[in-house]
Protein backbone atom coordinates (compact mmCIF):
# COMPACT_ATOMS: atom_id res chain seq x y z
CA UNK A 1 0.00 0.00 0.00
CA UNK A 2 1.29 3.38 -0.89
CA UNK A 3 0.93 6.55 0.80
CA UNK A 4 0.21 10.24 -0.61
CA UNK A 5 -0.88 13.89 0.11
CA UNK A 6 -3.45 14.72 -0.83
CA UNK A 7 -2.09 17.75 -3.07
CA UNK A 8 -0.13 15.16 -5.01
CA UNK A 9 -3.49 12.97 -5.25
CA UNK A 10 -4.94 16.46 -6.60
CA UNK A 11 -2.43 17.22 -9.23
CA UNK A 12 -1.67 13.68 -10.27
CA UNK A 13 -5.38 12.04 -9.94
CA UNK A 14 -5.39 9.96 -13.33
CA UNK A 15 -1.73 8.29 -12.54
CA UNK A 16 -3.24 7.25 -9.08
CA UNK A 17 -6.56 5.96 -11.07
CA UNK A 18 -4.20 3.45 -13.42
CA UNK A 19 -2.46 2.91 -10.26
CA UNK A 20 -5.77 1.26 -8.76
CA UNK A 21 -7.02 -0.34 -11.67
CA UNK A 22 -3.94 -2.34 -11.60
CA UNK A 23 -4.59 -3.54 -8.03
CA UNK A 24 -2.78 -1.12 -6.12
CA UNK A 25 -4.33 0.31 -2.90
CA UNK A 26 -3.57 4.06 -1.93
CA UNK A 27 -3.85 5.98 0.99
CA UNK A 28 -4.43 9.65 0.86
CA UNK A 29 -2.92 11.82 3.79
CA UNK A 30 -4.07 15.25 4.29
CA UNK A 31 -1.28 16.82 7.22
CA UNK A 32 0.11 13.57 7.65
CA UNK A 33 -3.49 12.20 8.64
CA UNK A 34 -4.67 9.57 6.81
CA UNK A 35 -8.22 10.71 5.48
CA UNK A 36 -8.95 8.57 2.48
CA UNK A 37 -8.36 5.12 1.29
CA UNK A 38 -8.52 4.29 -2.50
CA UNK A 39 -8.64 1.01 -3.67
CA UNK A 40 -9.53 -1.62 -6.30
CA UNK A 41 -13.37 -2.16 -6.41
CA UNK A 42 -14.09 -6.56 -6.27
CA UNK A 43 -14.20 -8.09 -9.37
CA UNK A 44 -17.76 -9.64 -8.51
CA UNK A 45 -19.08 -5.98 -8.31
CA UNK A 46 -17.91 -5.25 -11.97
CA UNK A 47 -20.58 -7.72 -13.30
CA UNK A 48 -23.42 -5.57 -14.69
CA UNK A 49 -25.63 -9.05 -14.51
CA UNK A 50 -24.91 -9.47 -10.53
CA UNK A 51 -25.49 -6.11 -9.83
CA UNK A 52 -28.77 -5.53 -11.77
CA UNK A 53 -29.85 -9.10 -10.02
CA UNK A 54 -29.01 -7.54 -6.50
CA UNK A 55 -31.25 -4.95 -6.92
CA UNK A 56 -33.85 -6.71 -8.13
CA UNK A 57 -34.05 -9.43 -5.52
CA UNK A 58 -34.08 -6.55 -3.23
CA UNK A 59 -36.89 -4.16 -4.58
CA UNK A 60 -38.71 -7.40 -4.74
CA UNK A 61 -38.58 -8.15 -1.52
CA UNK A 62 -39.34 -4.66 -0.59
CA UNK A 63 -43.02 -3.78 0.79
CA UNK A 64 -44.37 -0.82 -1.17
CA UNK A 65 -44.82 2.52 0.41
CA UNK A 66 -48.46 2.51 -0.55
CA UNK A 67 -47.47 6.22 -1.38
CA UNK A 68 -49.26 7.65 -4.66
CA UNK A 69 -47.64 11.11 -6.87
CA UNK A 70 -49.35 13.48 -9.58
CA UNK A 71 -47.11 13.60 -12.48
CA UNK A 72 -46.95 17.59 -11.35
CA UNK A 73 -45.93 16.80 -7.92
CA UNK A 74 -43.07 14.95 -8.96
CA UNK A 75 -41.62 17.89 -11.09
CA UNK A 76 -42.18 20.47 -8.60
CA UNK A 77 -39.68 22.39 -7.96
CA UNK A 78 -40.71 24.60 -4.65
CA UNK A 79 -41.75 27.80 -7.07
CA UNK A 80 -45.21 29.24 -7.91
CA UNK A 81 -46.84 29.37 -11.51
Amino acid sequence: MRTISAAYANRHFSRILRDVRAGETVTVTSRGIPVATIQPVPSAALDPGLTKGALLARLRAQAPSGATWRRDELHDDGTER
